[in-house]
């Protein structure tokens, strides 16, 4: 419907149509494989595999869709890593 040039239109308005806009969608996780965990890692897969197969298993928590398909959850591995981080000069919390 075209505009009233006699009617202001306000930044908001123009902005933001109420009757147009759809709610916010949730994001989908961001799922890598292991050898794109492996890149960002800088380790070989080798390795991300070896940390699944221990028991219990080491390394980032995943996913196992079917036996040869396994998934990393992006928020899981920065977690994973913030769990890891060590602070030079930091008081060690006791266990």
């Amino acid at each position: 419907m075209p505009q009233d040039p006699a009617v202001p239109v306000t930044n908001a308005e123009a902005a933001c149509p109420a009757a147009e806009a759809d709610p916010p969608r949730p994001q989908a996780p961001r799922l890598l494989t292991t050898e794109e965990i492996a890149r960002l890692l800088r380790v070989d897969p080798s390795s991300v595999r070896r940390w699944r197969a221990e028991r219990p298993p080491q390394g980032p928590p995943f996913i196992r869709l079917s036996e040869r398909v396994v998934l990393y959850d992006a928020g899981d591995l920065q977690t994973w890593l913030h769990e890891r981080r060590t602070t030079p000069g930091a008081r060690r919390r006791a266990a």
